[in-house]
């Protein structure tokens, strides 16, 4: 079996992503890399030296370096992939549930969604002036707008949109994270906000101007980061400018979508199609922190009928004379 070192197999991958144009990927490998160097001191470590207690150290390291949970299971996941793929390749050992003791989860500790109330204000839901807003933060909230129509999609899906993954008022489009395709029927008004932000170049491809480099380079990546970088600054700036307390990003819309469909009791399983998780468990973990407040609100709600009920007893039933 020839031996291979965890950072040198992980310095291949990243090279097979880039090459592949899976640059969003590869950007996640190359941080995951770049932290395991920093915690091992740039020495390179065997995989027949990759312990339960190694690892241990490095999930230690990475939250003494005020990682969070959701970080620290990301690049643990790297780390399990790359050792997974040198065991297949012959390159490392098998060995036992050698993660079983690093958090590999995903954590919903907090609440990335905003109420009906709060969600509404940003949409403009019972304004009578179309054009309220300066002409920016209006095609922001459009662009709100649209993903929240379009079922939360994600920004990254939404930015490589191509004009042809519309056809006969119905879109259609492949999930970049899962690959998983989803089918839109276009309603009215999505139709119609569709039409006022589309890219005017009539030469590109794309349905909206974020990016202009071809798809899949390194150009065309780096393009949506920025593109996502300056949405996000642009929706701080429209929910300052309307007054709200919540942050709010493009995950904040998606995770509204989700939780405004559970609300309406909409079954998880649907949710998940609609939204094109990979698996019902990951929209779980979206509805979780909303879980938690409606059982909140039936305990709070059986103890106020058992006290209703208490109150109600007359000194007979209660067995005093």
């Amino acid at each position: 079996m020839e031996q291979k070192s965890l950072l040198q197999m992980l310095s291949s991958i990243i090279q097979e992503l880039e090459s592949n144009g899976q640059w969003g990927t590869a950007h996640v490998y190359r941080s995951a890399y770049n932290a395991f160097e920093l915690f091992v001191r740039r020495r390179d470590i065997p995989f027949a030296k990759l312990t339960p207690a190694l690892l241990k150290g490095f999930e230690i390291h990475l939250r003494e370096r005020k990682c969070s949970w959701n970080t620290v299971s990301t690049y643990m996941k790297v780390v399990r992939a790359t050792y997974n793929r040198a065991v297949e390749e012959g390159s490392a050992a098998y060995v036992p549930r050698l993660f079983r003791h690093v958090h590999t989860g995903v954590s919903s500790q907090r609440k990335k969604a905003l109420d009906a109330a709060d969600m509404g204000g940003l949409l403009g839901t019972g304004e009578k002036r179309e054009n309220a807003l300066p002409a920016g933060l209006e095609y922001t909230r459009n662009m709100l707008r649209l993903m929240f129509l379009l079922r939360g999609i994600p920004f990254v899906d939404l930015a490589y949109l191509h004009r042809s993954d519309i056809q006969d008022n119905i879109l259609r489009y492949r999930r970049r994270k899962t690959g998983r395709q989803l089918t839109v029927i276009l309603t009215p008004e999505a139709r119609r906000l569709i039409d006022k932000v589309a890219n005017r170049n009539a030469d590109s491809p794309y349905l909206f101007s974020f990016l202009s480099s071809p798809e899949g380079t390194e150009e065309a990546y780096r393009e949506y980061q920025r593109a996502l970088r300056s949405f996000n600054r642009r929706l701080a700036a429209l929910r300052e400018y309307l007054g709200g307390a919540t942050p709010i990003s493009t995950y904040t819309i998606r995770h509204t979508w989700a939780t405004m469909a559970y609300y309406c009791e909409i079954h998880p399983g649907i949710i998940s199609e609609a939204m094109g998780h990979s698996s019902i468990a990951v929209t779980e973990t979206y509805l979780k922190p909303f879980r938690d407040d409606r059982i909140d609100d039936a305990n709070r709600a059986v103890i106020s009928f058992v006290k209703r009920k208490a109150k109600r007893k007359t000194p007979s039933e209660s067995g005093r004379p």
